[in-house]
């Protein structure tokens, strides 16, 4: 069972169909997308037919209802506490695909107690890094961690943004990593960058770093060792919204079933090129 710890929340995916101009309109397309990092790798690990589940906070409302509702008709099972109000994050997505985020998390991030059954067969647990910098939510996310390493379960975390990483602290995030030693750490290059993940060398605690860099190969690196793996070519992208969801959900399913890495990060590359096409992360507009 892989589980997934963090944000459920609704996308607005706004797709600008000219130059943003500032102080009157722009017409665009807008797509209402169910989203949240965490939510994302476990819908996307279950469309594989993996178990997975969702571990988290989300608002006693209807909004919640219709983002929990999507959660378990993709087959996802859901240990959440409903309190408080549904977070949105409006996303501006450019014409290249490339999207800028606005976050309102909302009771995501008032996660204070671990939901009933929540690492019961666990086997993987996966922490996106917006769920280790806010409180309360960051500390009941290092419970579980804490929990799932107890049973022997595997740790991955991503660290998921260079302006989270910038705003909590380059230092304080990697004390974080080294405390928590997780076995995998996805960032994209730009994140790599900001913690000197580089060929041959990690972070203190972490076994593999897994980089990804867009159309560029993807790095693998080892304390002592780095191997790229080539991203197959993806024509007419349109939004990389999910994209390293998609590519975290593709690399952990394959190495929970036993794969190597290398084979690990080619099934990350072929899932994640199926969100690049499409509005989002989700796949019900509303």
């Amino acid at each position: 069972m892989l589980c997934c710890v963090g944000d459920l929340v609704e996308d607005v995916v706004v797709w600008p169909q000219a130059t943003l101009r500032r102080g009157t309109d722009t017409p665009a397309r807008v797509f209402r997308r169910r989203g949240g990092s965490a939510a994302n790798v476990a819908v996307l690990a279950a469309l594989t037919g993996a178990p997975s589940r969702f571990i988290g906070q989300i608002g006693a409302d209807r909004l919640g209802d219709l983002l929990l509702g999507e959660l378990e008709d993709a087959g996802v099972d859901a240990a959440v506490i409903r309190s408080g109000n549904t977070g949105t994050v409006v996303v501006l997505v450019e014409p290249s695909g490339e999207r800028n985020m606005l976050p309102d998390r909302a009771a995501a991030v008032e996660l204070a107690d671990v939901p009933a059954g929540a690492l019961d067969d666990a086997t993987w647990l996966h922490v996106p890094g917006y769920s280790l910098i806010v409180e309360p939510l960051g500390s009941t996310a290092r419970r579980l961690i804490a929990g799932a390493r107890d049973l022997g379960a595997g740790i991955s975390i991503d660290a998921s943004s260079v302006g989270l990483l910038a705003e909590f602290g380059i230092a304080a995030f990697l004390t974080q990593i080294e405390e928590l030693r997780p076995d995998l750490l996805f960032c994209n290059k730009d994140e790599a960058d900001l913690l000197e993940v580089q060929p041959g060398s990690n972070p203190a605690g972490v076994t593999l770093s897994v980089v990804k860099a867009g159309p560029r190969p993807v790095q693998l690196i080892g304390q002592h060792t780095a191997t790229w793996v080539p991203v197959p070519p993806v024509p007419d992208v349109a939004d990389t919204t999910g994209a390293g969801d998609a590519f975290a959900a593709g690399f952990l399913v394959e190495s929970m079933r036993g794969a190597d890495p290398v084979t690990a990060a080619a099934a990350g590359n072929e899932l994640a090129a199926t969100v690049l096409r499409r509005p989002g992360a989700g796949t019900h507009d509303r």
